[in-house]
């Protein structure tokens, strides 16, 4: 970044224990900066790691501004911390397992400087080994959950996918680009929502007045997302099916929010059933899904574990005074 120029882009950066893939993720972000000859500036929010993620960050040529959380807090906490703090125009949200694939960022402030109410822009999300994920949906309701319920979800709830950048729903925040002021005036993220949904808040909001989000192909991130297995699994899923109950009930009532919850279990008890005679699959990974969709309240999430992670830091050691 020039010294001393305001920056047009902030690379914001958000990580848990991810040391390993980290540095991927930064090295993607000088790159850019190299072929996008603007200002920027880069944060990187650590939510409290044990592993070497700070050290990593602060010694990364990059030159990352370094926010090291104490106690961990949600992933819609720390985005909009990093939305306040950002000096740019622009603030491109990115997982620390996000890795840009070159020229994406241009992609994506090209299509946010060519469409003025357009306040979110999402990159197609690519797994490892290149394949393209879904990135891009309808907004959740008793129409999408329908949908889903009758093994419909690509067809018709999924919008990413094709060659040409166009209006969506909403994009998923692994690599999003956000129209700073226009996240502003809605407040940025919701907290409620620890993990999961919180993006999908964020653009209804915004939709509901008057912005839009942008799905842009041309931009290719690749998403390092590891697979949690045993109780790692069982938190996730707990969590997610708890902001979607969340999400349903603020934009659509607690009548559609029930009535989703059998339509939403349905595929999940198929997948359970399925997965009891195909190889490598888990009846047992399903069968969650399907108690916390229809008991979306109940259960030990993501959140409950930051707080015992939390409580721990304020329990004195065993001998001490």
């Amino acid at each position: 970044m020039t010294a001393g120029a305001t920056p047009v882009i902030s690379f914001c950066v958000v990580g848990t224990n991810g040391a390993d893939v980290l540095p991927a993720c930064l090295d993607a972000i000088a790159r850019e900066q190299r072929l996008l000859e603007l200002p920027t500036e880069v944060l990187v929010l650590d939510n409290a790691s044990t592993d070497e993620s700070v050290r990593i960050a602060r010694e990364h040529p990059v030159g990352a501004t370094v926010i090291a959380l104490e106690r961990r807090q949600g992933k819609a906490a720390n985005d909009s911390l990093l939305l306040d703090t950002a000096r740019g125009r622009y603030a491109l949200l990115l997982n620390e397992d996000s890795e840009l694939q070159a020229g994406a960022t241009k992609e994506l402030l090209d299509a946010l400087e060519r469409d003025p109410r357009a306040a979110c822009a999402g990159a197609a999300l690519l797994r490892p080994d290149g394949v393209e994920q879904p990135s891009a949906w309808r907004f959740p309701g008793l129409g999408t959950t329908l949908a889903q319920s009758l093994l419909l979800h690509r067809a018709l709830v999924v919008q990413s996918g094709g060659a040409s950048t166009r209006r969506v729903d909403w994009c998923q925040s692994a690599c999003l680009l956000v129209r700073i002021a226009a996240s502003a005036t809605i407040g940025h993220l919701d907290p409620e929502y620890f993990v999961y949904g919180d993006e999908v808040d964020l653009q209804r909001r915004l939709a509901d007045n008057g912005w839009h989000t942008l799905h842009v192909p041309a931009a290719r991130c690749v998403h390092h997302e590891g697979l949690s297995t045993g109780a790692g699994a069982r938190r996730r899923i707990v969590e997610l099916h708890r902001n979607q109950e969340r999400y349903l009930v603020a934009h659509h009532g607690p009548v559609v929010a029930w009535l989703c919850r059998p339509l939403a279990a349905w595929p999940y008890l198929l997948r359970a059933l399925a997965a009891l005679v195909l190889p490598g699959h888990s009846p047992r990974r399903y069968w969650w899904h399907v108690r916390s969709t229809l008991a979306p309240n109940h259960g030990v999430g993501i959140r409950e574990a930051a707080e015992a992670f939390n409580a721990q830091l304020e329990t004195p050691p065993a001998g001490a005074a």
